[in-house]
């Protein structure tokens, strides 16, 4: 869905929480157009006011629309920054 950038922040937030994909369960957003638009603290506390589940993976801020419990199926152990800002051929830079 896309919105206009000249929505105010309430239209824009009623627009987000009123979309069908609320009703099938999962929405997302990209953070920079929550920063831009509302606000995180903002859309955090409208996810908050309507007992939603909210969890951030990589530049997305993806909202579960139920009261259910989120099982993390499988947990994989992600790299640390480290091992994802340095070349694969770390130890010719640690020399």
């Amino acid at each position: 869905m896309t919105l206009p950038c000249d929505l105010d922040p309430g239209t824009w937030l009623r627009n987000v929480f009123s979309a069908k994909a609320v009703g099938r369960g999962v929405i997302h957003r990209a953070i920079r157009d929550v920063e831009r638009n509302v606000g995180r603290d903002a859309f955090l506390h409208e996810v908050r006011r309507r007992g939603f589940t909210l969890v951030e993976n990589g530049d997305q801020l993806v909202v579960f629309c139920n009261r259910e419990p989120v099982r993390l199926v499988v947990n994989r152990d992600p790299p640390t920054l480290s091992q994802r800002a340095w070349p694969a051929d770390l130890a010719t830079y640690l020399r």
